[in-house]
């Protein structure tokens, strides 16, 4: 009996997410699954003759932040368009949930240089799932798979209090993770760098690692330092994951600075290391030479112990401003060279109180008001000036250990960025436009470091199998139909830090969930995602 299919796409190179050599076949799909993979006869709702194009499984970002915009740009085109159909969120110890109503203020503060400016998120929920409701009645474009924030949940329990956490406040801590796994979490993230995730100490994570056990669920980690305690940190990651048991993944692996290119060969051999002693490692990474944060994040720790209203009373005051300096010239700020190089690397990418500083880097925007004389202090002015709310893009990294990490087999590809379209301006990080594109055009067509199907797999079962996603990442019968079908010969990230709201070229289809999301390279602004759960 000849079937019926909804979706049958024909005549597609399919390289079906294993890392194995692409194959010619037909895709069936019937109620957004894949029911059968071979020669097709049966009758369809829709056929897509993809003749000599790549038929992939829908990439998997591993390390995304659209849970920061999904309610304001619901329709995900940034992301769509480069061929992402599933989004880890909720990294880098920022998640959107679970709120403390006394505190939703300071959070609002906090989180304000990464949220979209100009939209109205009402704050009307506590808990995950309540977030997760509240996306789920507007729609998302793309599926999404929730971490938690472990620095949300402590700023939920002690705000931005720095001192150890007493015993109650990690039961109160351990409660909030409990619940949140329950309500389909995947997993939890740090932000090691980020006040208040930062103010953890290494048993602090370990206790909330054995809750992480109890539920066989995954820790993610933004490590404490990417820059001269790079290994130190990485050792600390996986301290948390031997002694509980559970996977780790450490976010967006680099060296950042010069002095410190070259490190993250030492740290492959400690993942490899460990993965010997049965920790299960993994890392993700972005293929670019610059990363990007907010600019509070430039500050030492301490300056943000009380939030970000009381960090701005910190930076007007002489004495403060006095140690502050210390701190950079001593070196003390881990991670950040504020010299004069070092304000010339630093970008100002998104900027609400004042449009004119984007894309101006600090050093810049000092020269403009004529303070060259007093750098430090024009800095922290602006700091006042903006409120803190800003975003910003450093170049700091290597393009050799980009490459390096790209092509290791421990490592997958992911954007750390946000859903976002060109409507809400300002110089975001390309990484939003053009993430997948990019690996594809430069590390496989370009500079052949990697087999397109090695490319695919990191993209796609590789993240999937890393937090445990079922029935996803591969193009095989049972699994949901999530494909892009891209042109090997015309994919490219078109996106550059000077004008970063660009698509890329190449991709000609995107399904979710066995519905067409992108027709002929054409947004069809349609919401098929669906939240996902362990």
């Amino acid at each position: 009996m000849i079937k019926r299919y909804d979706v049958i796409i024909k005549n597609g190179k399919i390289i079906d997410g294993t890392g194995n050599p692409w194959y010619r076949a037909d895709v069936g799909i019937i109620q957004g699954k894949i029911v059968k993979i071979g020669f097709i006869s049966g009758l369809a709702k829709k056929t897509i003759d993809v003749s000599n194009f790549i038929v992939s499984p829908g990439f998997i970002d591993i390390h995304n932040h659209s849970d920061l915009s999904i309610l304001a740009v619901p329709n995900c085109e940034s992301n769509i368009k480069q061929g992402i159909t599933t989004a880890v969120v909720g990294n880098c110890g920022i998640s959107m949930a679970p709120l403390n109503s006394k505190k939703v203020k300071l959070f609002q503060k906090y989180l304000a240089p990464l949220l979209i400016s100009k939209y109205d998120y009402k704050w009307d929920w506590k808990s995950l799932a309540e977030y997760q409701e509240k996306v789920k009645a507007q729609g998302t474009a793309i599926n999404l798979a929730f971490l938690i924030g472990q620095g949300t949940i402590r700023l939920a329990v002690k705000s931005f209090a720095s001192g150890k956490s007493s015993e109650k406040e990690m039961k109160q801590m351990k409660e909030i993770l409990a619940e949140s796994l329950e309500d389909g979490a995947f997993g939890m993230s740090s932000g090691l760098i980020y006040p208040p995730g930062c103010y953890s100490d290494t048993e602090e994570l370990i206790e909330l690692g054995k809750i992480l056990k109890k539920y066989n669920r995954i820790y993610v980690s933004h490590i404490r330092d990417e820059g001269t305690d790079l290994i130190k940190s990485i050792k600390e990651a996986i301290k948390i994951g031997e002694i509980n048991d559970i996977p780790v993944e450490i976010s967006h692996f680099k060296a950042k600075g010069e002095e410190n290119w070259g490190k993250v060969n030492y740290g492959f051999k400690l993942m490899e290391e460990a993965r010997e002693r049965g920790v299960e490692v993994n890392c993700d990474v972005y293929p670019y030479n610059a990363t990007s944060t907010t600019i509070t994040s430039v500050l030492p720790i301490w300056t943000l112990e009380n939030g970000v209203e009381e960090m701005l009373k910190v930076l007007s005051s002489k004495e403060n401003r006095k140690k502050i300096k210390q701190d950079f010239i001593t070196g003390r700020v881990k991670g950040n060279n504020l010299d004069e190089d070092g304000f010339g690397q630093i970008v100002i990418a998104d900027s609400p109180l004042n449009k004119e500083y984007e894309g101006k880097s600090l050093k810049e925007i000092i020269k403009l008001k004529n303070r060259i004389s007093d750098p430090y202090d024009a800095f922290f002015d602006l700091i006042i000036e903006i409120k803190g709310q800003a975003s910003v893009v450093k170049f700091v990294l290597s393009d050799e250990d980009v490459k390096k990490v790209i092509s290791h087999p421990l490592s997958m590809i992911g954007s750390d960025s946000s859903g976002i379209c060109p409507e809400i301006g300002g110089k975001p990080h390309p990484r939003a436009y053009g993430t997948f594109p990019r690996v594809i055009d430069k590390y496989v067509s370009k500079e052949k470091i990697l087999r397109l199907e090695d490319a695919i797999r990191k993209m796609t079962s590789l993240p999937a199998s890393k937090i445990r996603l079922p029935y996803r990442g591969l193009i095989k019968e049972g699994f949901w139909a999530d494909i892009v079908i891209f042109d090997s010969n015309k994919i490219k990230d078109r996106a550059t830090f000077a004008n970063p709201h660009q698509y890329p070229d190449g991709i000609e289809y995107v399904l979710v969930n066995g519905e067409v999301s992108l027709e002929k390279g054409r947004l069809t602004n349609k919401r098929y995602g669906k939240i996902l759960k362990p």
